[in-house]
């Protein structure tokens, strides 16, 4: 499928009317920033969502998926169908910014930016819902429950793309670190898989100054980490990229005491799908030969997270292209690299096509930092992009031609 974007207008329009009302959208942002709500507890932020979409003439349908909300407004007889998506949940973790509308939630932080991501694509809404171009049907999507893997695949299941079919699906994040405004696209593997792999070493627990009469679940633990280690740097291709990271172990509880089990918690990340599997295949095996070999015994929990998130090429093509046309040649990062990061988006990319790109935040702390800032200041070119995106695609000038088998 080769696809071409129509030229449109050039002006800065909406660049102009985005900014006279992004003093209400920041106050907005700012307003879910100081009542952040975790996963599964997002109706609040979800009540609000629903009323501005109402506000500006959408049909509106709450409840989906949970706390999901989908806006839909149809323009002209266009039969094109696009989707955009935005998430909206927070993070258990204890805000250290000392920002005026830092949260008031202890231990709960938007700390990875979906307020702003809410933020960008309500702005977008209203522009497009006053003065947007476009013939055909935008679908936007605002999902709750992200940061748990959750709310993608819950919308899914109840319908998302049945009741709202769309020919293609597009989603953005903020990205500490790149230039405040600039834009990141990644065609095929854009963020790693995830997993986690929890790995109950049993022994026999005695006195620890009676080894022999024990069988030490630490020292075989000890010797799993180890082993894991070996896993990406002798078994994955080096071409390719795979983590595995033991992040927690467990066990004991006095220094003269050898216990009866040690827990570790483990993460797994990889791009491709069959290294996806090998980490899994690699891990049981290992955890369990290393475990054997002291005369212990390993139990291993591993449970699926969600899949890489893989951009389809032609969608990818599209919305760079819709970039270059539309922002300075300095806004486009030239070879954007892959985030080993994870993303529940990839459900969606694995229903309908599309592509997930990134917008720079700036200098500044990581995602899931205690000092993590949203830049308020990208809101209204990521916002522009959105605009100029959905223009292009439900054009009715938009081309797309198919080569027959």
């Amino acid at each position: 499928m080769n696809i071409h974007i129509d030229g449109g207008y050039r002006d800065d329009a909406a660049a102009r009317e985005i900014r006279a009302f992004i003093p209400e959208i920041i106050a907005l942002r700012q307003d879910l920033h100081r009542h952040p709500e975790l996963s599964f507890e997002e109706r609040r932020t979800a009540a609000i969502i629903a009323r501005y979409l109402l506000s500006y003439g959408y049909n509106v349908h709450e409840g989906v998926g949970g706390n999901g909300v989908v806006a839909t407004l149809k323009r002209g007889q266009g039969s094109r169908r696009l989707g955009l998506r935005a998430d909206f949940d927070a993070l258990p973790i204890d805000e250290q910014t000392g920002l005026p509308y830092a949260s008031e939630k202890s231990g709960v932080m938007h700390a990875c930016g979906h307020d702003g991501h809410t933020a960008i694509l309500l702005a977008a809404a209203r522009y497009l819902a006053e003065s947007g171009r476009f013939d055909g049907i935008l679908t936007l999507i605002f999902q709750p429950a992200e940061e748990v893997g959750a709310g993608a695949k819950a919308m899914i299941r109840d319908g998302l793309f049945d009741r709202f079919p769309v020919d293609a699906v597009f989603g953005l994040h903020n990205w500490p670190g790149v230039p405040a405004g600039a834009f990141g696209f990644v065609e095929g593997p854009a963020m790693a898989s995830v997993d986690k792999a929890v790995v109950r070493v049993i022994g026999k627990g005695g006195h620890g100054a009676e080894p022999q009469q024990a069988i030490d679940p630490v020292l075989a633990a000890a010797s799993i980490v180890t082993a894991l280690q070996s896993i990406v740097s002798r078994n994955v291709d080096p071409r390719d990229m795979g983590v595995v990271t033991v992040g927690s172990i467990h066990g004991g509880t006095a220094s003269n005491v050898i216990p009866e089990s040690v827990e570790l918690q483990i993460t797994c990340r990889a791009f491709r799908p069959e290294v996806r599997l090998l980490l899994e295949e690699r891990l049981i095996r290992l955890a369990q030969a290393q475990a054997e070999s002291f005369g212990a015994s390993a139990i291993v929990d591993f449970r699926c997270g969600f899949p890489p998130v893989i951009n389809h090429a032609d969608q990818t093509e599209f919305v760079r292209e819709v970039a270059q046309r539309h922002f300075p040649e300095a806004s486009i990062l030239d070879n954007f690299q892959p985030r080993t990061a994870s993303e529940d988006f990839a459900f969606m990319l694995e229903e309908r096509p599309g592509s997930y790109f990134f917008v720079g935040n700036g200098d500044g702390a990581p995602l899931h930092s205690p000092h993590y800032r949203f830049n308020d200041a990208i809101i209204e070119p990521a916002a522009r992009l959105w605009v100029k995106l959905a223009e292009s695609f439900l054009s009715p000038t938009f081309e797309k031609e198919t080569p027959q088998p």
